[in-house]
């Protein structure tokens, strides 16, 4: 079986046929996808949908994307998010200096007030990164010991993923593994120890080939799954298996579903 490390299926690209993706997604063989539930006004809408599919857990957080309007009502709001029973840890957060939607020191103040949450809550981390790698290693550096979780949808090179790994995250890999001109991402899944590897869509964007173009959606995670699997010279079975393990230890999956023991905090 294989996991989606990263979704975004309450947007309303999935509106029409929402049931139908997440069918598709099981029938592929998908064993956990991990829906991003981001405070606003979608938070409640992506939490109802992981307290429904027992196959999906939740990560809560504040994009930087939206860090302007961050607040310590927004930061109690994720606190109450995070204490539920599904949601296994603090994402998507971190860094965007490439569109720089909010000012970048908004972004570091709430990236900041977020990593200490989710050291006090002993959750893992999803980091979004982009264009800004050395202010989001000092950040997470800054947090002290003891932090966890993936880099999602890693835009960097190798010599980047060398300093992730040395801090102990995880590196996600996104369908971009399988664009023509995507030799870097490519290194990088070359590069990086299996047993610290994972893999995702970050759907409904960045669809992997043959569905580049189109909506992407979990069930398209196999692509991106065999793209890496080819790359490393392994199985598809053993990478989807494999990747499937590291995000149920990072994230404490349990497959008992709502009510059963849960993640670990």
């Amino acid at each position: 079986m294989i996991s989606d490390a990263h979704a975004h299926l309450d947007m309303s690209q999935f509106d029409e046929d929402r049931e139908e993706v997440i069918g598709r997604a099981l029938e592929a063989g998908l064993k956990w996808i991990i829906n991003i539930c981001m405070i606003g006004e979608g938070a409640e809408k992506a939490y109802a949908l992981v307290e429904k599919h027992r196959a999906l857990w939740a990560m809560a957080g504040c994009h930087p994307h939206d860090a302007e309007r961050f607040s310590l009502t927004a930061l109690a709001r994720l606190e109450d998010l995070a204490s539920r029973e599904k949601v296994v840890g603090i994402g998507e957060i971190g860094l965007d200096f490439h569109r720089d939607y909010s000012p970048r020191s908004d972004q570091e103040q709430a990236f900041s007030a977020q990593l200490d949450l989710a050291r006090r809550l002993k959750l893992p981390v999803a980091i979004h990164d982009r264009n800004a790698h050395q202010p989001t290693l000092d950040l997470i550096k800054e947090a002290g010991k003891g932090m966890r979780g993936l880099f999602h949808c890693f835009s960097g090179d190798v010599g980047m993923a060398r300093r992730v790994l040395d801090l102990g995250f995880h590196i996600s890999i996104p369908g971009v593994v399988t664009f023509p001109k995507a030799r870097i991402t490519r290194e990088v899944a070359a590069f990086v120890p299996l047993d610290r590897l994972l893999v995702e869509t970050d759907c409904p964007f960045l669809a992997p080939v043959p569905h580049r173009g189109r909506r992407n959606e979990p069930a398209f995670v196999v692509e991106t799954a065999r793209a890496v699997a080819r790359i490393k010279n392994l199985a598809y079975e053993e990478v989807a298996a494999q990747t499937t393990a590291n995000l149920e230890r990072l994230l404490k999956l349990s497959s008992g579903g709502p009510g059963a023991e849960g993640p670990g905090r």
